[in-house]
């Protein structure tokens, strides 16, 4: 239960952080860090408006994609408490049941008729696709590692004792880092504030979402970069006592959404035929994770 709702209160000025980051790197003011909170809950107030060529899917596809998110944050741990949720091999139901909100969210703008939609929705699904094999590389590495196979297990039994497992935990922050941006649709591999259709990719798949159901899908990329900040923060803090463990967290959750920030403002968004190479790029980041731990373990031949 810590875990929950340590990530709830970061998801709360997790994106403020990323825009007040945004603004100062561009000489800007800006607002502060709990607006974008405030434009959230505006929604929530507001009813949705459904068009009459959109069946149940699309009205129900909304809530099943937060409670995915939710699912997810059920299982990872904090510290020496584990997740809500907690089995061997749960990182894969983990993985799984953020692949059914992303599959309802992906038919929702299938069933608005919407070719730009329906373009969006393409894209969305091809780069979780290309991501899905580093992360799955990524735990089984650690699961070897640690001879567990669940987050608890894996988290409070991960010790770094030489210069190649720091190695290992550098190289498994950076693409925990890259597929929480490509998993929320950020820079550079997709601009949440563009306008031209022919190049949006998660922004035009939610064109025809309004009211409650906008911010629940708004809130639900609040969430899942928590989430991931979460994870990074579990390979620092170890089996550490909870006085520390809570300070590391936010630290973490910080320093998250200014490395989000800072590559926002300075990096420029990919050409749309290199997403696909780079997203690849991070499994073969994951095998070097993976014969890392072989030697580390005395397994490399």
């Amino acid at each position: 239960m810590i875990s929950v709702t340590l990530i709830v209160i970061a998801s709360l000025f997790f994106m403020g952080i990323i825009i007040r980051t945004k603004s100062i790197a561009s000489g800007r003011k800006g607002p502060g860090i709990f607006q974008p909170m405030k434009d959230i809950w505006r929604q929530w107030k507001k009813g949705a408006v459904y068009s009459k060529t959109t069946s149940f899917v699309f009205q129900i596809a909304p809530s099943i994609y937060f409670a995915s998110v939710l699912m997810a944050i059920l299982v990872i741990p904090f510290g020496q408490n584990s997740g809500i949720i907690s089995f061997d091999g749960d990182f894969v139901f983990f993985a799984y049941v953020l692949a059914l909100g992303k599959f309802f969210s992906i038919i929702s703008a299938m069933d608005t008729g919407s070719s730009f939609e329906g373009m969006g929705a393409s894209r969305e699904a091809l780069f979780s696709m290309l991501v899905e094999p580093a992360f799955f590389i990524l735990m089984g590495s650690f699961a070897l590692f640690t001879g567990h196979s669940s987050f608890y297990d894996i988290f409070t039994s991960l010790h770094f004792g030489s210069y190649v497992s720091y190695a290992l935990g550098v190289l498994s922050t950076f693409v925990l880092i890259i597929i929480a941006m490509v998993e929320n649709s950020r820079m550079p591999f997709d601009d949440p504030k563009t306008h031209l259709e022919l190049t949006m990719i998660h922004e035009v798949m939610i064109l025809d979402n309004s009211g409650f159901d906008l911010g629940l899908i708004l809130y639900a990329t609040n969430l899942k970069f928590a989430m991931y900040g979460a994870l990074i923060a579990n390979f620092f803090t170890g089996d550490l006592p909870i006085y520390f463990t809570i300070p590391i967290f936010f630290a973490v959750q910080i320093i998250f959404a200014v490395i989000v920030g800072v590559l926002e403002s300075f990096v420029a968004r990919f050409r749309m035929g290199h997403n696909a190479q780079f997203i690849f790029t991070l499994t073969s980041i994951a095998l070097m994770i993976f014969f890392g731990v072989l030697m580390v373990i005395g397994k490399f031949i």
